[in-house]
């Protein structure tokens, strides 16, 4: 699963017509719909306001408009970028102010394209991974070293709690727990104990 690294906006000028495509990570439709019904609310005085958006756990549901350019080439066109990239989670907004020169059927599928794939471009995709967060609990004498092993190792640490012994929370990958339990107990020789919590995802830039 795929999704914008954050929101943000790219411009392009075609035939002095302003494209300007804003996106933003949407959870589900009802945050797209508020998401573009805002940005038209702020940019009222464009020509046309533009949309697409793709939302659910495998991108399963899809929607786009035209807001007013010719059937099929605005929207459309605007969702096959955010398809093909395969992106969820992600609502797209291009606000196009006309600039007099007519851009044709074939002109302005190109440009609804190029604007939402410069934006994406611009903002980046990360990778959703699933996780699951394990809790390590060490004593104090062996907490130093096990959390430089844990470093070294390349896991990625999140909350490290000292109290009557030393709990750190770590991002397991899902299919790596058992690997990872048994990495435990040989970097601890045995005493460390280990306690599975919620699952989740972590966020991997993809070049």
């Amino acid at each position: 699963m795929r999704m914008i690294r954050r929101g943000g906006s790219h411009e392009l000028e075609i035939r002095r017509s302003r494209f300007v495509c804003t996106l933003a990570r949407v959870a589900d439709e009802a945050e797209a719909a508020a998401f573009i019904a805002a940005h038209r609310r702020a940019h009222r005085d464009a020509t046309h306001n533009c949309t697409a958006y793709v939302v659910g756990e495998h991108g399963e549901i899809t929607k786009s408009s035209d807001d007013g350019e010719p059937a099929g080439t605005a929207g459309v066109p605007m969702l096959e970028v955010l398809v093909r990239r395969g992106l969820t989670g992600t609502a797209a907004v291009v606000t196009r102010y006309f600039g007099g020169v007519k851009l044709g059927a074939g002109g302005l599928v190109r440009a609804y394209s190029q604007a939402v794939a410069g934006a994406v471009d611009a903002v980046g995709i990360v990778e959703l991974r699933p996780v699951v967060t394990v809790t390590v609990r060490v004593d104090h004498a062996l907490a130093g070293r096990f959390l430089g092993d844990l470093h070294a190792a390349g896991h990625q640490t999140g909350d490290v709690r000292y109290g009557t012994a030393v709990e750190a929370d770590v991002a397991v990958p899902a299919a790596d727990l058992e690997a990872f339990e048994a990495w435990a107990a040989g970097a601890t020789a045995g005493r460390a104990r280990v306690r599975r919590g919620a699952p989740g995802h972590i966020e991997v830039p993809v070049a």
